[in-house]
């Protein structure tokens, strides 16, 4: 088998150009989140690229399932990849973000976030087939159009194959410059507190009023207090509003606050928490929304036997892989909840996710394409 793991790190290598152009493409197909054209552009270009070996089916809602034809005659169980053909770049950013190449590194809207591990995962069961490597599993490649924006419609497509999987790999970029695996994320969830209070008008009758906005700013100092960072907890009020006019008591004012746990049991005392919000001024009332959206991706044994399997793996091709817990979440959390070993961060190496200096490492494209079909020989 050493001799295939060599011979993979080779392929990459000298398959990195044709590798990099793919990545161009990808990025300069725009897909931004709620744009079901410019999605489906995207997931044909996928789908061309990856006809020649691969049985493509797509699903409503942009999401598109490809089974790959690799190696191997007797097919037992099945590993199922994850990406997202979605961004959170709107169409024209190419104008000011275009893709390039320059001081060691890929530039471009979505190049790390997610296409390069894309254009690895297509690259990895090239090599495979190429070099006549066997695969014992039955392999898919799942591309949710929704991710960025919480994986709605998406959510039961990708359970239902993560349960008829023996392993799930994410193809979501690593953690900082080193390009760590990620073995845990923390679950993700969000709520809307509303108050309601007495509107008035603030110089005639200001004691007849009641203030939502006041009494908003008391229960966000007590929400702030939920915040537990030794367990991991942490929850921001990133949004408020309220209120008419500064001559007006308020009638009405809400609060976004964003919620991370890295434990499913730290949710449930989360929202336990929030549902029992009560009015300091009780003229106002409280009305609570929300929950978790993602459910933590937990670092369970499975999870760990998978990255040390990936650990080996990498020694074998020069590589020592660390891992990471992120406060981020991603389909591997779904995946993870379902007690699926998973194993995310496989795909870019790079920094600025979301950011103008989106960028990945050329330099680490050969050992990330090798070691992800390294694991799909492996798994």
């Amino acid at each position: 088998m050493e001799d295939h793991m060599d011979a993979l790190l080779t392929y990459a290598r000298s398959h990195r150009r044709e590798i990099v152009a793919l990545i161009q493409q990808f990025v300069e197909c725009e897909s931004p989140s709620f744009e079901a054209a410019a999605i489906g552009r995207f997931v044909e270009l996928v789908a061309d690229t990856v006809a020649p070996f691969a049985r493509v089916k797509k699903h409503r809602g942009g999401h598109g399932v490809f089974e790959m034809a690799l190696p191997g005659k007797r097919k037992s169980g099945q590993v199922l990849a994850l990406g997202h053909s979605d961004t959170v770049w709107p169409l024209g950013t190419l104008r000011s973000m275009p893709f390039r190449e320059a001081r060691g590194r890929l530039w471009g809207p979505g190049v790390l976030d997610m296409k390069s591990g894309i254009a690895f995962f297509i690259f990895a069961v090239r090599a495979l087939r190429d070099l006549d490597i066997p695969v014992a599993p039955r392999v898919l490649l799942l591309l949710n159009a929704d991710e960025e924006v919480g994986s709605q419609t998406s959510r039961e497509l990708i359970e239902k194959h993560a349960a008829a999987s023996r392993a799930v790999l994410v193809l979501e970029p690593g953690t900082g410059l080193e390009g760590k695996l990620k073995t845990a994320r923390k679950g993700v969830g969000g709520f809307q507190v509303v108050v309601r209070g007495k509107a008035s008008h603030a110089g005639v009758d200001f004691t007849a009023g009641a203030s939502a906005v006041v009494e908003l700013a008391r229960q966000i100092e007590r929400i702030a207090g939920f915040v537990d960072l030794k367990r991991g907890i942490t929850v921001n009020p990133g949004v408020i509003s309220g209120g008419t006019r500064s001559n007006v008591v308020a009638a009405e004012a809400r609060a976004q606050v964003d919620i991370r746990v890295v434990r499913a049991r730290d949710a449930a005392g989360l929202e336990k928490k929030f549902r029992a919000l009560r009015p300091f001024d009780r003229r106002c009332s409280i009305e609570v929304a929300g929950g978790l959206n993602r459910p933590p991706m937990e670092r369970s044994a499975g999870i760990v036997r998978l990255f040390r399997l990936a650990q080996k793996l990498g020694r074998e091709i020069g590589v020592e892989l660390e891992e990471s817990l992120t406060g981020g979440g991603s389909d591997g959390n779904f995946t993870a909840a379902l007690g699926i070993p998973t194993l995310d961060g496989l795909g870019g190496v790079g920094e600025g996710a979301h950011a103008a200096h989106e960028s990945i490492l050329v330099n680490r494209i050969a050992d990330r394409t090798a070691l992800v079909a390294k694991l799909l020989a492996a798994v």
